[in-house]
């Protein structure tokens, strides 16, 4: 049986996905760098992206929504190929407006999950007028068009991280309260979180004073995870979720949190499932393995283990970790479609889950993401339906959502 929902009892979705429109950097950077910022060129299947010396089409997986099952193709698309919600903000509201969504933040496309694209750049000072670029396209253009609609996340300079602090604070003084973040930088070339040298401490420390939530989308290292070499690409695209445990791992084991009090993470498409196992395998871990590992003691048997000595690295205190009070404090999960998670609510915490409708790509619940979410969260309370669909978003993100003046929907 379906009801009509007031958009007031709407969901916020803390994972969707933009597709930049032809002019955003052309519009932004002057003149003398048109013929090498990034722009759109006409390619066999329609515009495609030109930056340096690549040219990079849309893949249809990424603008899937919409379409059956049957059609999702990852060959290219041209933008007469994809809904105009993909591009155009207005469309997007539209479309929110069709499935229950309130609000929805939204990760880069062309420059990837966390503009790893701009570190890859050979030029890094257009390469940073880039990120410019695009942040503010990103708030005053895009976010702009339906203030409390859309929440802004931004993308740093991954290279220099003191000019990221700074871009960071100049963005938070035009309202962004996120940026994107990789869940490994070491495969992009760049150092890990526990970097001896304090290598991501501006950007952190930034993050902890503007409180700004590092948020870090699957596949923000640019890695595909695979079970092995031959493995079927479905199996491993199921598994994919692990690589998130290790993120979620790596960060609790970090010196960040116990350094940075105010530091929040959140974890995009990533399931929320597995977090009980990983969490009490954790306190397992601390509690039996803490003696030796505080001595080192593995030092030297790195190789033997099939591990790399990769040197000193900064971790946190393994007298003072507590596992699940640092997770409540400071790591946020979310799901698209989960039973499982939902079940375990209890073990994860109700204060630490949120909602996503991956729109548009293929896993997206679009246009039913409301009726949906509402089928598997249905049965818990309704102040806990409340956290999950709308209020721990709003908190984490410090953003107040504008209702619309709509009847509601069927759901």
């Amino acid at each position: 049986m379906t009801t009509l929902v007031p958009p007031s009892e709407w969901m916020i979705s803390v994972d969707d996905h933009v597709i930049e429109p032809p002019r955003v950097w052309l519009d932004r950077l002057a003149t003398k760098y048109h013929d090498r910022a990034p722009r759109m060129a006409e390619g066999e299947r329609g515009a495609v992206w030109q930056y340096e010396d690549k040219v990079l089409a849309t893949s249809g997986l990424s603008v899937a929504a919409g379409k059956d099952k049957e059609e999702f193709s990852p060959d290219p698309v041209s933008f007469d190929e994809m809904r105009p919600g993909a591009y155009d903000p207005i469309e997007r509201i539209a479309d929110m407006n069709q499935a229950g969504v309130l609000a929805s933040l939204n990760f880069p496309s062309f420059p990837r999950f966390c503009g790893q694209l701009f570190n890859e750049a050979k030029d890094k000072d257009l390469a940073a007028l880039c990120v410019q670029a695009y942040n503010d396209w990103m708030i005053d253009e895009w976010c702009g068009a339906a203030p409390g609609r859309l929440i802004p996340l931004i993308i740093i300079p991954l290279w220099d991280p003191i000019a990221a602090a700074v871009e960071m604070e100049r963005c938070a003084a035009k309202g962004a309260t996120a940026f994107a973040f990789s869940e490994n930088p070491e495969p992009l070339g760049l150092p890990t979180i526990h970097d001896a040298n304090g290598y991501w401490d501006p950007v952190m420390r930034a993050a902890n004073d503007l409180q700004m939530v590092v948020c870090m989308h699957v596949g923000s290292s640019s890695t595909i995870p695979s079970i092995s070499s031959n493995a079927p690409q479905l199996a491993s695209l199921a598994w994919g979720a692990t690589r998130t445990a290790g993120t979620m791992l790596s960060w609790l084991f970090s010196h960040y949190f116990e350094e940075l009090p105010d530091l929040k993470i959140c974890l995009s498409e990533g399931n929320i499932g597995w977090m009980p196992y990983f969490l009490e395998r954790a306190e397992q871990v601390v509690d039996k393995q803490r003696a030796w590992a505080k001595k080192g003691a593995l030092q030297g048997y790195a190789h033997g283990w099939g591990m790399d000595d990769a040197g000193p690295s900064r971790e946190a205190d393994l007298d003072k970790l507590d596992i699940r009070a640092t997770f409540r404090d400071h790591i946020y999960g979310c799901f698209i479609e989960e039973t499982a998670g939902v079940r375990c609510l209890d073990m994860i915490g109700e204060d630490n889950v949120m909602l996503e409708v991956d729109y548009p790509h293929t896993d997206t619940n679009w246009p039913n993401s409301l009726r949906t979410v509402r089928n598997i969260i249905g049965h818990l309370p309704p102040e806990t339906q409340a956290k999950l669909l709308r209020t721990n978003a709003e908190k984490l993100f410090r953003f107040t959502a504008a209702v619309p003046d709509l009847v509601g929907i069927q759901a």
